[in-house]
């Protein structure tokens, strides 16, 4: 009964979010019973099922299997008072809650710790301020509860910073948003970009250590190639592509109460206020709007793909890098009623025209079967295994498959992985490599998990690096952290790049 009580609380049923077919794609890799072994009770062997017989043999059975797992609140039918999931051994649970009130209470006796508490917010505006410290309380106590003997020394003791909040400068290291160096950077992006025709070779050349945020959306769209690189045509381009997307709202989007067109927009609207659930900007009727709109028509006007869960996410670096060209403030908590009706159809004109951009150079991540994701995770595997082969033969002890955490990393560009000012950042560089969203992300992965090679060999199960793996401790970063990522990510693209033998087994 206890096993068929824990396969029906992952399964999805007709009537519930997440289950449509036809809207393929998936935000988590498939739930594998081992993550669970520890806290559903173990049934006799006589009745187990052997746990290689649960694995996926071909990825349209592990797209089928992936089921969108993201609240529990979904599930408004199952019944969670069954005493069959109720097993948690008593000792455990009252040694790991003394664990964490100590941990706690050691925190707290640190003035930096208690200091970086306090929420800096604009006034004005109703900020809610327990949106990122919650989510760094619950990272605290979930790292306590994995591992409460030596997770906790892994922390960086460096002042808090919320998810979004100062992404003017996005420093976690607390340096001055503006140094000289950083005033000659800002100065000569303006006489590029004021230039009758900007030169974008030397743009990309400014733009891969990252784009000073008073020039950032003029440079996105330049880089995006929604610009114009003579200054004198900009203008009328803005104008007829912002004229083009609505009538295409005009002409389609009424469209999504036909029948055919059911289960995509029924996906988009149950995907949209999942994204950036942390954000008050992102929870916002009329920022949901704007994205829905978006997404719907990019999906009519793609019909070889269509939406796909994990698209919602790309809308979001363009959307905020676009409005904080009219919000001086941080941009987390800023109200959006407060800004004129032309203003906010330029926004949504101009993230829609960016994002399709984008995904022209990665579609094929998301038509059928996805054949982009498995070309990426599978090369990223044989990277890995050249680059650092004892990690490699780790995760191969443990059957711990590469489709299981990097197939998010594809899907979503590492955007699950990073906070939002860290995305924007890289984002910076992706527009400035030739193939940045597809080719130079691979070695942006790579890299990324190497960064946690010692964290990934101290687990010594497949439970263990899973968890790790899909909730790795990054809230923390900022420029500092994704410029050495993008370092070591050139690093490997030189060594490998031009030379694919190297990684291929």
């Amino acid at each position: 009964m206890a096993a068929e009580n824990s396969k029906q609380f992952w399964k999805r049923s007709a009537k519930l979010p997440g289950s449509i077919q036809p809207v393929y794609g998936a935000q988590h890799p498939p739930l594998d019973p081992r993550l669970t072994k520890n806290f559903i009770k173990e049934r006799s062997k006589v009745n187990a099922v052997p746990l290689k017989n649960k694995k996926a043999s071909s990825f349209h059975e592990f797209a089928r299997n992936t089921s969108d797992a993201w609240d529990i609140g979904d599930d408004e039918e199952e019944d969670f008072s069954s005493p069959s999931l109720q097993t948690l051994n008593s000792k455990v649970a009252l040694a790991t809650a003394a664990q964490v009130l100590e941990n706690h209470s050691k925190l707290r006796v640190k003035p930096e710790r208690s200091q970086s508490t306090t929420s800096d917010g604009p006034t004005g505006y109703k900020v809610i301020k327990s949106s990122s410290d919650a989510q760094l309380s619950r990272n605290s106590s979930d790292t306590c509860l994995r591992n409460p003997l030596h997770k906790q020394q892994s922390l960086p003791l460096r002042p808090i910073i919320p998810l979004v909040a100062r992404i003017s400068d996005q420093n976690a290291s607390g340096a001055p948003p503006m140094t000289v160096r950083e005033k000659t950077r800002l100065e000569k992006f303006r006489q590029l970009l004021s230039s009758h025709n900007t030169d974008l070779d030397e743009l990309r050349k400014c733009s891969w250590p990252g784009v000073p945020r008073e020039v950032r959306p003029v440079t996105w769209r330049l880089l995006s190639g929604y610009l114009p690189a003579n200054t004198e045509r900009r203008t009328l381009t803005l104008q007829r592509k912002r004229e083009e997307y609505f009538g295409f709202i005009e002409q389609y989007y009424d469209s999504r109460n036909e029948e055919h067109h059911q289960d995509t927009y029924r996906q988009i609207h149950i995907d949209i206020p999942r994204t950036n659930p942390l954000i008050p900007l992102f929870q916002q009727p009329l920022v949901q709007e704007i994205f829905e709109r978006i997404l719907f028509i990019w999906a009519i006007r793609h019909p070889a793909s269509g939406y796909v869960q994990g698209i919602n996410d790309l809308v979001t670096p363009f959307f905020v890098v676009f409005l904080s060209e009219y919000v001086e403030e941080d941009v987390e908590n800023f109200d959006v009623t407060n800004l004129s009706q032309d203003i906010l159809r330029s926004i949504e004109a101009d993230s829609f025209w960016c994002m399709s951009k984008l995904l022209d150079g990665i579609q094929d991540n998301y038509t059928f079967a996805q054949p982009g994701i498995q070309k990426k995770v599978k090369a990223l595997e044989e990277l890995v295994s050249r680059i650092d082969e004892q990690v490699h033969n780790h995760f191969r002890r443990y059957e711990v498959e590469y489709l299981q955490f990097a197939f998010r990393w594809m899907n979503n560009l590492l955007m699950r992985e990073l906070p939002l000012r860290c995305t924007i950042r890289l984002w910076d560089t992706y527009q400035s490599e030739p193939e940045g969203f597809s080719h130079f992300h691979l070695y942006v992965c790579a890299a990324f998990l190497i960064k946690w090679r010692k964290e990934i060999l101290d687990e010594e199960d497949f439970q263990g690096l899973l968890m790790l793996l899909q909730n790795l401790p990054t809230i923390h970063w900022g420029n500092e952290e994704i410029g050495l990522l993008l370092a070591e990510a050139y690093r490997l693209k030189y060594m490998f790049a031009d030379a694919p033998n190297h990684y291929r087994r």
